[in-house]
């Protein structure tokens, strides 16, 4: 079969259609790309129209939602019944995404100028403890974190305020320093509270790395404080960072046999959330008891799996017994946040070994596919403990 050349915008058409099927969960598909796509012609006449009488150029964007629409103005009317209306001062850019950044047609540009917040010494101890545990930040140099963090600027909000609101294009990225922050996404014209954000975290990442349209809306529920990264720094720092890492990992994340069940888009986005974890021959990755945190791929050496049983606890032949191994593309840690329960088992690096680390959230917001075939691997491990210890009760405390 010869090639065949993708028409161009294609792609993005496609995308923007995608991105309104899973805001607004048409019930009938076909009718409603007859919709979306009627209203992007009309878009196209009158801008075509409007050149007609305009000297200046049209800019380069991609639009996926007109604010004109008789429609949409309607759905906004009752999604701000919804929520509570926004109380931050801040100014959005809605409906619009502006051109898709490439990192990968951005050549390293050392002369453009770097964004400075001054901050009291304070300021940057609260900045360094709330972006020490963000993995998007993990595979930063130092150089580049220092940067990161001096461009960043704290946000101080109120109840009630809104931080983003669904649909609109991304401005910020975001990491919490304290405050209590509600998740609402719309689903059938209603805005629904689907998780929440509590003293820690990150959020808004997504519409700067795909350049689409905010997926939820984050709302303030007490005073708290953020800090946010401007797009332009984002894009310059975190994405050409993420790229670099997307060649590095494409292919071997490709090869772990449980992300076998994603698309390629999905496996893309758990690449960008990855962080990178060394450690030396014998140390302990996690403990058995403590929380649940994140989920680790082995990229690199082994990693022993090693388990105290409660059955024997106080007895003095209570000691650890290694019940697995796990190499190259093999993963563990994701028992406890499948369960919810404290760690089962410990591990232990074998000999100089590299994980990679996906942390709780991207790991339940990426991984849900996945999520089955985790769960039918909790029967081997009941098997597993069966046959050293008699019982399987380790799984069910």
């Amino acid at each position: 079969m010869s090639n065949v050349e993708i028409p161009a915008g294609l792609k993005e058409l496609l995308q923007g259609y995608t991105v309104e099927v899973l805001r607004r969960r048409p019930p009938n598909l076909v009718e409603f790309a007859v919709q979306h796509f009627t209203r992007i012609l009309e878009n196209q006449k009158n801008e075509q129209q409007a050149r007609k009488h305009n000297s200046n150029p049209a800019g380069k964007e991609v639009t996926f939602e007109t604010v004109s629409n008789q429609s949409n103005e309607n759905d906004e009317e009752e999604e701000m019944k919804e929520t509570p209306k926004s109380r931050t001062g801040r100014n959005r850019r809605v409906a619009v995404c502006a051109e898709a950044y490439d990192p990968d047609n951005d050549a390293d540009d050392n002369t453009e100028t770097q964004v400075v917040h001054p901050k009291t010494e304070e300021q940057r101890q609260r900045l360094q403890d709330a972006c020490k545990d963000i993995l998007l930040f993990k595979t930063l140099e130092k150089e580049q974190f220092s940067e990161v963090l001096d461009a960043m600027f704290e946000v101080v909000v109120k109840p009630q305020d809104h931080i983003i609101d669904q649909g609109d294009d991304g401005d910020n990225f975001y990491v919490i320093d304290k405050g209590v922050y509600d998740i609402f996404v719309a689903k059938d014209g209603v805005n629904v509270c689907v998780g929440k954000y509590n003293n820690k975290g990150s959020f808004g990442e997504l519409a700067l790395m795909y350049n689409t349209p905010r997926a939820a809306t984050i709302v303030a529920t007490e005073e708290g404080t953020l800090w946010g990264l401007d797009r332009a720094t984002f894009h310059r720092l975190i994405v050409k960072n993420n790229a670099k890492k997307r060649r590095m990992y494409e292919a071997f994340i490709e090869s772990v046999p449980l992300l076998n069940c994603l698309e390629l888009s999905e496996r893309m986005k758990i690449v960008d959330v990855l962080g990178v974890r060394t450690f030396n021959d014998g140390d302990r990755i996690i403990a058995q008891g403590d929380k649940a945190d994140c989920f680790y791929i082995v990229e690199s050496g082994e990693v022993k799996i090693m388990i105290k049983t409660k059955t024997k606890a106080g007895k003095r032949d209570n000691t650890e017994v290694e019940v697995a191994r796990c190499s190259r593309g093999q993963y563990f840690g994701e028992l406890a946040l499948v369960t919810n329960k404290p760690r089962a088992a410990s591990a232990y690096a074998v000999g100089e070994t590299k994980c990679l680390v996906i942390d709780i959230q991207a790991f339940e917001r990426l991984l849900g596919p996945c999520m089955d075939i985790m769960k039918r691997n909790i029967s081997q491990y009941e098997d597993q403990l069966v046959a050293l210890f008699g019982s399987s009760d380790d799984l069910k405390h």
